[in-house]
């Protein structure tokens, strides 16, 4: 395995074989975690979704989609990973080994089973990934714009807590997506609620990154803890993007740790 620090995306980027990704600095520090911020290279799916699509949902040969999350699976030398059936909602799905060969319905994946790992989807929404390697309990939030307005990430604090996590301990990761370069909404008077159009930081254009963390900080999550890639999926074409090309597909993060 390949290893160095990419200066202009801010995080490490790793490589085995011909499949890269990413991970955050603080996180990458744990041993026992295993974490990766996907790219959309390194896959066998043809374009429109080329080429390391892990959506069934998108209208993806399946072949496709199954040997991409085979590659994930075997570059990071894990088991299958728990997917969920995304939503845009905000259901908190609290996951066992026996949903590795289910598809829950929900927006975050959250565990305490050791060996146990969660992937979620996307492409301009962000992934939040979450570790209290104290209480060896992880997350990884799918957070649309829906999700922050309802603010998923700070429910996932509190269902970690729920567990026998503390926010103090909790170290996070907030992935690519859209940024306030890109994130426009133009109905966001009707769509946003009063507390966030704070977030504003151009006409019709939001600052979710921000967002993000000052909704884990809310619920305790301590600053320094809190890693963001400041990668906007819509300028930068290694990742998908919705929002710059619609049909496409969508790259994975994927979070767990590892038995002793």
């Amino acid at each position: 395995m390949v290893s160095w620090f990419n200066l202009e995306l801010g995080m490490i980027k790793r490589q085995i074989g011909q499949l890269p990704y990413y991970q955050f600095e603080h996180l990458a520090e744990f041993p026992q975690l295993t974490h990766a911020v996907f790219t959309r290279e390194g896959g066998v799916s043809k374009a429109p979704f080329d080429c390391l699509n892990v959506a069934f949902s998108v209208g993806d040969q399946k072949e496709a989609v199954a040997e991409n999350r085979r590659r994930i699976m075997d570059g990071l030398a894990i088991s299958p990973p728990v997917y969920c059936q995304q939503t845009h909602g905000d259901g908190i799905v609290i996951a066992d080994p026996e949903m590795c060969v289910t598809t829950p319905k929900g927006d975050v994946l959250v565990t305490d089973h050791f060996g146990l790992f969660l992937a979620i989807q996307v492409a301009d929404c962000q992934s939040v990934m979450l570790c209290d390697p104290k209480a060896g309990i992880v997350a990884n939030i799918h957070s649309g714009w829906r999700g922050s307005v309802r603010n998923i990430i700070g429910e996932t604090v509190l269902r970690m807590r729920r567990l026998g996590s503390r926010p103090k301990n909790i170290i996070a990761g907030i992935g690519p997506s859209l940024g306030p370069c890109c994130a426009e909404f133009i109905n966001y008077r009707k769509e946003f609620p009063e507390a966030i159009h704070s977030y504003q930081r151009s006409e019709n254009h939001f600052d979710f990154w921000r967002l993000s963390f000052d909704q884990l900080t809310g619920h305790g999550v301590l600053g320094g803890h809190i890693e963001q890639s400041r990668i906007c999926t819509c300028c930068n074409s290694l990742f998908f993007s919705y929002r710059r090309q619609k049909k496409t597909g969508r790259f994975a993060t994927v979070i767990g740790l590892r038995k002793q």
